[in-house]
């Protein structure tokens, strides 16, 4: 089973961090470390701890974190109150994966790290990437940009999804053979659940050198 990712707050404000911790712990497969509410003892965490995300607030009574931002080699987003425009530029500028502006709810946090968790689904995939894979992988983590609910399937679809068992890949003439369609449309059908993240795809490569492509569900968050 795979380990949950380990989250730190940095924020200076007792209350908030408590808060937005309490956010991080209600959702599945993620898991709050004990905030921190400057920006050296920000770098001390990180280096001892080495969390899988900081959540940073920009706003820090030692350092602004987007200056702190420039000396993290961690994936992290800006929970924060500033709202101009410099700052969101300056963020992305210094490698912030998102910017979520305060004050939010607790289920505008969820979608962000469900969005983050997908976004390393992808990413932790064996191989190469492809360009399909890049701009999945950039898509996943836009909260609702990726939404495998969020549409009705059609029953090829549906069939197709279904014929996938959790844990194990199969090729679309595979998956052809199991729904009783044709390679070309049952490769259709797992594009399009690729694309809204109801599947994930593998690269394997045969005695020929050519990779193909292996569809599975995906992994449990």
């Amino acid at each position: 089973m795979p380990e949950d990712f380990r989250v730190l707050i940095v924020d200076d404000d007792f209350h908030v961090a408590k808060l937005h911790a309490a956010y991080v712990d209600s959702v599945a497969g993620f898991m709050a470390l004990a905030p921190v509410g400057t920006a050296s003892l920000a770098l001390q965490t990180i280096h001892s701890l080495r969390p899988d995300l900081v959540l940073l607030d920009v706003y820090l009574p030692d350092a602004s974190g987007l200056d702190l931002l420039q000396q993290l080699d961690v994936d992290t987003f800006i929970l924060s109150a500033a709202s101009d425009a410099e700052s969101l530029r300056k963020a992305f500028r210094r490698g912030a994966l998102g910017y979520l502006l305060k004050p939010f709810t607790s289920e505008s946090l969820s979608q962000q790290l469900r969005s983050y968790a997908r976004y390393r689904r992808l990413l932790g995939q064996p191989g190469v990437l492809d360009q399909g894979s890049v701009e999945r992988a950039k898509r996943a983590l836009i909260p609702g940009d990726v939404a495998p609910s969020a549409k009705p399937r059609s029953a090829t679809e549906a069939a197709v999804l279904e014929s996938l068992i959790a844990g194990e890949q199969y090729s679309a003439a595979e998956v052809a053979t199991r729904v009783g369609v044709s390679r070309a449309t049952a490769q259709r059908y797992l594009s399009s659940l690729a694309d809204d993240g109801a599947v994930d795809i593998q690269l394997r490569y045969g005695t020929t050198g050519r990779p193909e492509h292996r569809y599975g569900l995906p992994a449990a968050q």
